[in-house]
């Protein structure tokens, strides 16, 4: 049994141990050298270091004042309109505690605040600049508004290359002895497709029925589909045969339980794994972005599904 989960155990504690984003990494240590910073827009997608590299440069900036001079604020907290008039302001207008220059307050998915609450923002944010640096932390820049945006220098986090992802995962596996194979890796990569967080999960959820992480274990823990199932399914209604396909698919659903969403995904990502022309491709992916925009407008799972394997025939022909 472990004490914690991995992502909170190995969750890096300085800039020095976050992995990858070197440049932005780069700039906040900038930051921390010359202890001075503008308010932030920390913006890219689920997984990829936002708020490890907040927390890490605060705690690199303020040291023994850290719990005193930062607070974070994620969605789980009320953020409406009136918090920002108490909690925030409240913590914004207070002095620093030992000689920081500033204190730091990070709005974590400040994406998901509502626009009035934004608004009252953007003024905190003007009249205590002097005591309080903001940190905004969104998955959609665009979702903050255009008079936060122009407060603050925007930094963008890509998904994290496998290598960085793969680092972490050793670096994980190696202090808590756990075997993690070349495949093993390959198919937490397939899984996470980015995602460091979701990577760490799911080593951490393979790693409790076996301590040798290998493709086998981590298909079966994480219920997903093997990507040689999903192109033999497309290569056999690409054949014409809709009743072998339909067939195929079925025992994909029954076997893993699985999500029609979840197939569809799967499906796009395989429509760039097999070989076929281009032209096909295209209204390959033309066909699955329908199904998917009628799965989320809750159509039937199964008649869809069968829908998108008779298209796809439809184009062999």
């Amino acid at each position: 049994m472990v004490d914690m989960p991995f992502v909170e155990k190995y969750r890096p504690r300085s800039l020095k141990e976050v992995v990858g984003q070197e440049e932005i990494i780069s700039r906040l240590k900038g930051f921390v050298n010359d202890r001075s910073m503008p308010h932030l827009i920390l913006a890219g997608p689920a997984g990829t270091g936002k708020t490890t590299s907040a927390i890490a440069m605060g705690r690199d900036m303020f040291k023994e004042t850290f719990s005193q001079n930062f607070k974070e604020l994620n969605a789980s907290d009320a953020r409406g309109i009136a918090v920002v008039r108490t909690m925030v302001k409240d913590f914004a207008r207070t002095h620093p505690v030992g000689d920081s220059p500033f204190k730091v307050l990070v709005l974590d998915e400040a994406d998901n605040m509502t626009a009035a609450a934004q608004h009252a923002l953007r003024r905190t944010m003007e009249n205590f600049t002097k005591t309080c640096r903001f940190i905004l932390i969104c998955n959609y820049s665009n979702k903050i508004i255009a008079p936060i945006q122009s407060r603050c220098a925007v930094l963008r986090f890509t998904p994290l290359t496998n290598e960085d992802i793969l680092k972490r995962l050793r670096y994980i596996a190696e202090k808590e002895t756990i075997t993690l194979t070349e495949k093993g890796g390959e198919a937490i990569l397939y899984m996470s497709g980015g995602d460091c967080r979701k990577a760490v999960n799911v080593l951490q959820a393979v790693s409790t029925i076996s301590k040798d992480i290998t493709e086998e274990s981590v298909y079966q823990v994480t219920g997903r589909v093997y990507p040689e199932e999903i192109r033999e399914m497309i290569k056999i209604a690409l054949a014409g045969q809709l009743n072998q396909a339909q067939e195929k698919l079925e025992k994909l659903l029954l076997e893993f339980g699985l999500a029609g969403s979840e197939i569809i995904k799967q499906i796009h990502t395989e429509v760039f794994n097999i070989d076929v022309a281009e032209p096909v491709r295209i209204e390959l992916i033309k066909v699955v972005g329908e199904i998917d925009f009628r799965l989320n407008q809750g159509a039937s799972e199964m008649i869809q599904l069968n829908a998108l394997l008779a298209k796809i025939v439809l184009l062999n022909k």
